[in-house]
Parts: structure tokens; sequence; C-alpha cells
């Protein structure tokens, strides 16, 4: 099924999460392929209102355009599967050599999006206050803490694709990490 062999080499090596990038309107079908060879993928997808001139439509539109995520054993036949997929670019690293996500920043992208709870794109930050969200249904999510006004924000950040995601903290307690 797929390109999971039942190499015992792979039961040692760990699974992790890759970021690719794809060519500009493909992140869609590069998942749908990669799911389809085998790979566990995720493809962050946000909601919104599209008008054209004869009607409106609610459209699924990649979070992050350009980049699609699955997780895999990084080894050379995988890596060359992957690359091989129809609009796959490259994979996100240094030179073009996959870096592995760590699953807690996949983790609490999943988390966001299943909770229903509204956000936005936002602009990716390496300084702030990183923060831990107490108890709702984010409990336990990580992010940096954001002041905007009087309204408090909390940025949800995959470092290796340096994208992030703000959700408005009202009525979530948060605790200093």
């Amino acid at each position: 099924m797929g390109p999971m062999n039942s190499k015992e080499s792979n039961a040692e090596k760990p699974m992790t999460w890759y970021a690719v990038r794809t060519r500009s309107r493909h992140e869609k079908v590069v998942a749908r392929q990669l799911q389809g060879y085998g790979f566990t993928t995720f493809l962050p997808l946000s909601r919104q209102l599209r008008e054209w001139s004869d009607r409106k439509k609610m459209v699924a539109s990649p979070l992050f355009p350009g980049y699609a995520f699955l997780r895999m054993v990084y080894e050379p036949d995988q890596r060359l599967r992957v690359l091989q997929t129809d609009g796959v670019v490259s994979f996100v690293g240094t030179q073009g050599q996959g870096t592995a996500i760590p699953d807690k920043q996949i983790e609490d992208i999943q988390l966001l999006l299943a909770s229903d709870i509204p956000f936005e794109s936002h602009a990716f930050l390496k300084v702030g206050q990183k923060v831990r969200v107490r108890g709702g249904s984010l409990n336990g999510t990580e992010g940096i803490l954001v002041g905007r006004e009087s309204d408090r924000s909390l940025v949800i950040s995959v470092e290796l694709i340096q994208r992030s995601v703000a959700i408005r903290l009202q009525g979530y307690e948060v605790e200093a990490v």
C-alpha cells in the first residue's frame, strides 16, 4: 500500500512531520496525491466567503499558501517519491533537505482548526512572550502573546515555514511558558 514497506529499519526510525513547497495553487492536489501514496498529510484550510459578479460561495483555501505537510520516515526512497509527486517543488529545509517540524506545532494548528474558533493569518513573529492557553478547548496550545490596543491575541507559528495564525484570547487564560 504505497511507499510504506515493512523493512525493519522503518520501525526504528521516527515518523516526523515535514513541509513541502508546492507550485502555486497545487496544495490540494499535492496533499491528495501524497495520501494516495500512503502518506499521512495535513493541509490546513480556512473557509472564506468569495464573491463573484453572479454569486457568493464559501471556499476552503489553504491557510499557508504554497505549503503542504506530510508525516514520513525521511529516507532516500521516500524522499524521492515525494519529490516526484506532481506539484511538489521541494522539501522545506536547508539546501532542499527536509527539516523535521516538531509534532507540537502541527498539533496546535490541528487543534485550532478543530475548535471552530475564529482566527486570521498573522505575520510570523520571532519575538514576544511565549504563552500556553490554560483551560477551554485550546488547553495546552502554545504560541506568542501579542497585544493590539486592548485586544489580546495568541499567535501560533510553524517556525520552519515562517507562517502563523492568530486567535483572539477573550475568555482564555494564558500562562507564560
